[in-house]
């Protein structure tokens, strides 16, 4: 049981439920759901977009861009980190950004699977309106 479960985790806090004044587990997450939870945002998707594109940037040049304010922009990319979307390294009194694509096969495997789930469902449905048509 956790009971001082941290406000600023959004994603993983949606993982747990209030029982009695104490916070449990309710399910573990598994890596498809932390992804779409994740890129669920349009902000935090943006965010890795712009890095995927252009390349390690630090926070100032991210929220230059973001159309949000700095804390806000540091939420996100604290929520990509925890996703694994992003890594960060410090420089000084700034912080990098840089995007980790790699950490997207999970939902490339499952779009895949998807894909070939409803290509099979397709077929069958050709197959069938094809007898009918006889």
């Amino acid at each position: 049981m956790h009971r001082d479960l941290p406000l600023d985790l959004s994603i993983t806090r949606k993982l747990y439920v209030k029982i009695n004044s104490q916070w449990v587990i309710n399910q573990v997450p598994n890596a498809h759901d932390v992804l779409f939870r994740t890129l669920a945002d349009p902000t935090r998707r943006a965010l890795f977009e712009r890095l995927c594109r252009e390349g390690e940037q630090t926070v100032a040049a991210l929220t230059a861009q973001a159309g949000v304010s700095q804390p806000a922009v540091s939420k996100h990319l604290g929520l990509l980190r925890e996703a694994g979307l992003v890594r960060h390294r410090h420089d000084g009194r700034q912080t990098h950004y840089r995007a980790q694509p790699d950490a997207l096969a999970p939902l490339i495997d499952w779009t895949g699977q998807m894909a070939g789930f409803w290509q099979s469902r397709f077929d069958r449905l050709e197959d069938l309106l094809k007898r009918m048509d006889q």
